[in-house]
């Protein structure tokens, strides 16, 4: 994720921006970029209830989420209402995974500014692969909303169309959209809802975990210095490693390595873990693609490399194709790919 500036600092800009724009009594060319500046915004320091639909694969599901925001903590639900049952919960930077179809609670550590649901958050060095417009002033879900593309210039990244509330800047319908343009995956607000506070209540689970297994990465071991440290050596323009970490996932017996690279928009995940039991004619590279994320695995120095995100499928081969491991002290993270 990119960092952020502190919100009133955003806000300040933002309406400063603005204001620039109205008393020059002309369009400001920044305005697209500013109002998805105000969306951002709106997401992460507003309380609000929303249930949407969420739409990928060929496949539809309703969610509900809640957000709130209170003494400086963020705390947020997501809760499938059909379907899987699944709900996530998270505070702060913990976050329990309750998964009904594997009797599991899978809790973890993650980034505190990395949100349930992702929208596109765009800054000037973002702008730089991305037209960023507003093609359209229309009523939506009876609101006046300004529809804002995301156009990527190259082909490593998708891009969106959103729906912004004129009135409060919260996304009421996104797109995101490949290459030629083709919806692959939308999400539509059948319901949103602004509230001065939500209660404690809001943010419990409905699921029953009774005879459920929980599995905790909480902590991690601290890597050794001597151990391997995995990098990419090159990267699609504008992407950027913006974390490393260590974590346990669901059926492996040690954790893997987690790395991250983001362009702001996109992101891409890249798991390594040691390659056990593996039959000498098993295939080495293998793509797939689920809705809107692609994945590609690969066998490097003896160690299975997973690339997965919403991107296009070739983003992916790209990034898995490049990790490297070196010997002795990682890079520093946030270092541009050429």
């Amino acid at each position: 994720m990119m960092p952020r500036m502190p919100l009133k600092s955003r806000s300040n800009e933002g309406l400063f921006a603005l204001a620039l724009c109205l008393l020059a009594g002309a369009a400001c060319a920044d305005e697209p970029v500013q109002w998805l500046a105000r969306m951002n915004q709106a997401l992460t320091s507003r309380n609000y209830d929303g249930t949407f639909s969420h739409w990928h694969g060929g496949q539809v599901e309703m969610l509900r989420i809640i957000h709130r925001v209170q003494d400086g903590t963020v705390s947020e639900r997501l809760a499938s209402l059909d379907g899987s049952g699944r709900e996530f919960i998270r505070t702060g930077a913990n976050l329990a995974c309750y998964l009904p179809d594997r009797r599991t609670v899978l809790v973890e550590q993650r980034p505190r500014q990395e949100p349930l649901v992702g929208f596109p958050s765009v800054d000037q060095e973002t702008a730089h692969f991305y037209d960023i417009r507003e093609v359209a002033r229309t009523r939506f879900n009876r609101r006046d909303t300004h529809v804002i593309s995301v156009t990527p210039k190259d082909e490593y990244r998708y891009g969106y169309r959103l729906w912004i509330d004129d009135r409060t800047a919260m996304p009421l319908k996104s797109q995101l959209c490949d290459a030629r343009g083709k919806v692959i995956e939308q999400i539509v607000f059948a319901s949103l809802t602004l509230a001065r506070s939500i209660p404690d209540s809001a943010f419990r689970p409905e699921v029953s975990t009774e005879g459920f297994q929980w599995v905790r990465n909480l902590s991690l071991p601290v890597p050794d210095a001597e151990a391997l440290a995995w990098n990419a050596l090159r990267l699609p323009p504008g992407f950027r490693m913006t974390m490393r970490a260590a974590q346990t996932l669901p059926g492996s017996t040690q954790p893997v390595d987690h790395l991250v690279f983001t362009d702001g928009v996109a992101s891409v995940s890249v798991f390594v873990e040691m390659r056990q039991g593996a039959s000498p004619s098993a295939p080495v590279n293998s793509t797939a693609n689920v809705g809107s994320s692609s994945a590609f695995s690969t066998v490097i120095d003896g160690h299975k490399v997973t690339a997965v995100g919403e991107v296009p499928p070739e983003t992916v081969q790209f990034i898995a194709t490049q990790v490297k491991a070196q010997q002795g002290p990682a890079a520093p993270v946030g270092a541009r790919g050429r």
